[in-house]
């Protein structure tokens, strides 16, 4: 019984920090910086919260795309990386992607890259992922969390929460909260 209660309440906890986020997202002026940081009281085995923080090396990871192939975040190397973490079930997540498409469209070309990791773990099945994927028109990697390691080394506890890592692999921003193009645009642009 008590099991069901504490459940019920993180369940109910985690419900209220997405909506208050997606309130948050509906009134940022993008043109400052309005990303928060969550951050975790107690310890979590096998994980290291303090390994991924701005200023430091993301941590590589490999998983597996939608389509099948193989992709390390390592493989970006020289190029600047938006890493972003979402499900289909997520309303902000929804928002969020016409702008990550359309971003991924000018820039793409220009060396900015794409990863949104679906958390696999967390959703409702790889066919409604592709169903999400074909629906609005998606054409970056797509790689699959599907035992949700990768978002949890990532502290992605709130979702969509995003990476910006430079060309060297840096984390140079954590952002909670769905983003816009122009927010995206000016995370990126001064970094190397």
């Amino acid at each position: 019984m008590k099991k069901n209660v504490l459940s019920i309440a993180i369940l109910g906890l985690a419900i209220a920090i997405v909506i208050v986020n997606f309130w948050k997202s509906k009134n940022i002026d993008v043109s400052e910086d309005h990303s928060k940081e969550i951050t975790v009281s107690e310890n979590i085995p096998g994980v290291d919260l303090s390994e991924v923080e701005e200023g430091k090396p993301a941590p590589d990871f490999k998983l597996t795309t939608l389509e099948g192939e193989v992709v390390k975040l390592s493989d970006f190397k020289g190029k600047k990386v938006i890493l972003n973490f979402w499900a289909t079930w997520c309303p902000p997540c929804k928002a969020e992607m016409p702008h990550l498409e359309n971003f991924y469209n000018k820039y793409h070309d220009k060396g900015i890259e794409i990863l949104a990791v679906n958390l696999t773990n967390m959703d409702k099945g790889e066919e409604n992922i592709k169903s999400f994927v074909k629906d609005y028109g998606l054409t970056f990697p797509i790689p699959l969390d599907v035992d949700g390691s990768v978002g949890l080394k990532y502290q992605a506890f709130t979702i969509p929460t995003s990476y910006i890592i430079d060309s060297n692999g840096v984390i140079t921003k954590k952002i909670v909260g769905p983003m816009d193009e122009n927010m995206m645009t000016s995370l990126t642009k001064d970094i190397d």
